[in-house]
């Protein structure tokens, strides 16, 4: 039996009228991600420009080129440096940033205990933190004067013993020689007398008065006593033979009396390792030490010369080349509550590892820098006297020059 069309099978497929129009759809989910493309290239390139990885610190190297250095805040600064809001608004593209630290002029002098101290401590501090010394000057005194003033003691009295010796060597000396001298003309009268004795017995052996044995005992004594003029005349050889500092009991008293005069000095030297003094001129900026306590091996005092102020900046060594000598150097930090002012004085000769970086382990402490003496001016170092190792970041305005020539 055929099914007319109103007898068909009662299934709803949904399928839409052919009467009514088809409808688009406006959103797909391709759209979305055509619209985070932008947002994502964004904040890639924030990321970088904060980040700066070593393709870009590469290309901002070669082209000399600042971040955000065409605006009056840049955005891109080295993660370790950070700059007070007022040097950041007056950043030029051609400054050089780097951490820097105030120092006295010459660096900071580490006072150790004399050489050859030992186990002495330390008796009394003479001086106190802010005191400005003159180089010599005693600072503090160890315990072990008393021994070394009585090594000073027994040095004197061996000197003035040695000296009495030499005394008494230049009189004996002049005793033996006027004896020598008298003794001298006295043998010589006797050896005259027997060569009197000598020619009389012979003219009385030749008459045949005398005998042959009274004429030999005539020439025996006439022979001794000849000899006993030569012996005494060789002893006063021995005191008349040059001055009587060159006679040589006297030259071996003198050498004596010169030792003696050296174990002294050595003495008096030695009684400078009770003191300690100061190597420099210039001001007591730390004590490390109190009275009993053994001098420690990096030093009991630290000073230095606050009278000329300086600071020393680490500068990468990719922009040390647009660095020079004179030009002007603008210093800041919280604690000063001012920036400080000075030039470049002097560029270092060696490419280091910098030392202002903090201990973090992830920061890069491998980085090559040169360091850059900075001479305060006089009005800076008034401030900067009272905070030697500050950390602060100094900025080199090497368009200085430039500015100068045009």
């Amino acid at each position: 039996m055929k099914r007319t069309d109103d007898e068909a099978l009662p299934l709803d497929l949904d399928l839409p009228d052919a009467a009514q129009p088809a409808r688009r759809r406006w959103f797909r989910p391709a759209y979305l991600l055509v619209l985070l493309i932008p947002v994502f290239l964004f904040t890639g390139a924030v990321i970088g420009l904060y980040f700066q990885p070593p393709g870009l610190q590469a290309f901002f190297a070669r082209t000399g080129l600042q971040p955000g250095g065409g605006t009056g805040t840049p955005i891109a600064l080295p993660p370790e440096i950070v700059m007070p809001q007022e040097m950041v608004e007056t950043m030029l593209p051609t400054d050089v940033v780097g951490l820097a630290r105030i120092m006295p002029r010459g660096d900071i002098a580490l006072v150790a205990a004399p050489y050859g101290a030992g186990d002495a401590r330390i008796a009394e501090i003479l001086v106190a933190i802010g005191d400005r010394v003159e180089r010599g000057t005693p600072l503090a005194l160890l315990d072990n004067a008393q021994a070394l003033e009585g090594a000073v003691l027994q040095a004197e009295a061996n000197l003035a013993i040695r000296q009495a010796t030499l005394i008494q060597t230049r009189s004996a000396t002049k005793a033996s020689r006027a004896e020598a001298q008298a003794t001298l003309e006295q043998l010589r009268t006797a050896a005259r007398e027997a060569a009197t004795s000598l020619t009389r017995a012979e003219d009385l052996f030749e008459r045949n008065v005398s005998s042959s044995v009274t004429l030999d005992a005539a020439r025996t004594a006439a022979k001794e006593a000849a000899f006993a003029v030569v012996r005494a005349e060789a002893t006063l050889t021995r005191f008349t033979f040059g001055a009587l500092e060159e006679q040589p009991d006297v030259v071996v008293a003198s050498r004596n009396v010169a030792a003696a005069e050296a174990e002294l000095a050595r003495a008096q030297m030695d009684l400078g390792r009770a003191e300690v003094r100061a190597p420099i001129t210039g001001t007591i900026l730390d004590i490390r030490v109190t009275p009993g306590q053994r001098p420690p091996s990096d030093g009991v005092m630290e000073m230095g010369d606050t009278s000329g102020m300086m600071a020393e900046v680490e500068v990468w060594q990719d922009r040390i080349a647009s660095v020079a000598v004179g030009q002007p150097v603008e210093l800041a930090a919280d604690a000063l509550g001012q920036t400080l002012r000075g030039t470049v004085e002097s560029i270092g000769l060696m490419v280091g590892r910098q030392g202002l970086i903090s201990d973090d382990a992830a920061a890069n402490t491998d980085a090559r820098v040169i360091r850059v003496l900075v001479a305060l001016a006089p009005a800076s170092t008034d401030i900067a006297m009272r905070y030697t190792n500050l950390e602060v970041v100094a900025r080199i305005d090497t368009g200085a020059g430039a500015r100068a020539v045009q």
